[in-house]
């Protein structure tokens, strides 16, 4: 109850005082996609049930391509904003595992799906320790198969891994290196363990 109280009650807040730029990147994007700028699609949330997740649009829809303005929100991570409304929804937490599209955390083996009893979250360990995913993925001669391979096992390792130790300060902790990037954070080393 404590941790929804307080996903709540901040989400609320963000979404007042951030209430200008959201609808200034709305309207901006709108002109840079030549769409309509929020980004709607369906993603796997808790217990395996989809939703529908909130962000702005960051790539043209007719070519495909991340838009020079959708650039600078990824950048920014200011793409991801909206979801203060899957918060307030009672869809996402403000940590925990990022939802992924259909096809990854609800065809996880048992033994792995740990991390589908907990809200999604805004962020989490696994995203602080590929919060320059994009870049590394962009260096690969087969990025998916590099995802699959590497990158989704070791988040699903440690979403579990949050999944079972989690408290109110280490979520404190979480939020604090994802709103101050600029400081240095060890994930493996905070989690302490290599292999599960």
């Amino acid at each position: 109850m404590g941790k929804r109280l307080f996903d709540l009650f901040f989400a609320l807040l963000g979404l007042i005082l951030l209430s200008g730029i959201l609808l200034l990147c709305l309207l901006i994007a709108s002109i840079d996609t030549q769409s309509f700028g929020l980004f709607v699609q369906d993603r796997i949330g808790q217990y395996g049930k989809t939703f529908r997740i909130y962000k702005i649009k960051s790539m043209n829809g007719v070519t495909q391509k991340v838009t020079p303005f959708g650039r600078f929100l990824r950048a920014s991570k200011l793409d991801e904003f909206p979801q203060l409304l899957n918060i307030i929804f009672g869809q996402m937490s403000f940590v925990g595992p990022r939802p992924d599209i259909p096809g990854y955390a609800d065809d996880l083996p048992e033994q792995d799906r740990l991390l589908l009893n907990l809200k999604p979250g805004l962020t989490g360990l696994a995203s602080l320790k590929y919060r320059n995913e994009e870049q590394v993925l962009a260096m690969q001669s087969n990025p998916l198969h590099y995802n699959d391979t590497v990158i989704w096992p070791d988040k699903v390792r440690l979403n579990n891994w949050y999944a079972q130790h989690r408290t109110f300060a280490m979520d404190l902790t979480i939020l604090c290196y994802t709103f101050l990037p600029f400081l240095p954070f060890d994930v493996e080393g905070y989690v302490g363990v290599k292999d599960l």
